[in-house]
């Protein structure tokens, strides 16, 4: 019967993947799919990145903030590619277009850690269209 089981079902990863996508929770199913993207697109995952490597990961940008006008010009982004959160930091920059919340982007450069966090700064980066 290639394929099926012997009560006639569909064996396979199929049905579990179906099943799993009606019981998950949207933010879960939001990050597998953020996983999957990163995987296909050749991207290390976040969670497997370690202090000191060249990497490049993508995901979507969940948050942008500006430094304030009395304060040195940086602008932070925090980069989540379904796995975990990696902060990118572009320092002389307050504004940078089309980097905004929601947006996916693919950034490359040596990872560091800055309070327990892992950081790129000044990052290269290419934004990403929305079809993806």
């Amino acid at each position: 019967m290639g394929g099926a089981d012997k009560n006639g079902t569909v064996e396979g990863g199929y049905w579990r993947r179906l099943m799993r996508r009606l019981t998950s929770d949207l933010a879960e199913l939001d990050a597998d799919d953020l996983s999957r993207q990163a995987a296909q697109s050749g991207a290390a995952r976040a969670c497997d990145c370690r202090s000191g490597q060249e990497v490049t990961v993508h995901g979507r940008l969940r948050s942008v903030e500006l430094s304030p006008r009395d304060a040195v010009a940086t602008l932070e982004a925090e980069l989540y590619d379904g796995t975990e959160g990696v902060t990118l930091v572009w320092l002389g920059r307050r504004r940078i277009p089309g980097i905004e919340p929601g947006r996916t982007l693919r950034a490359s450069g040596r990872l560091a850690m800055r309070d327990g966090r892992k950081v790129l700064y000044n990052p290269y980066y290419e934004l990403q269209t929305t079809h993806e």
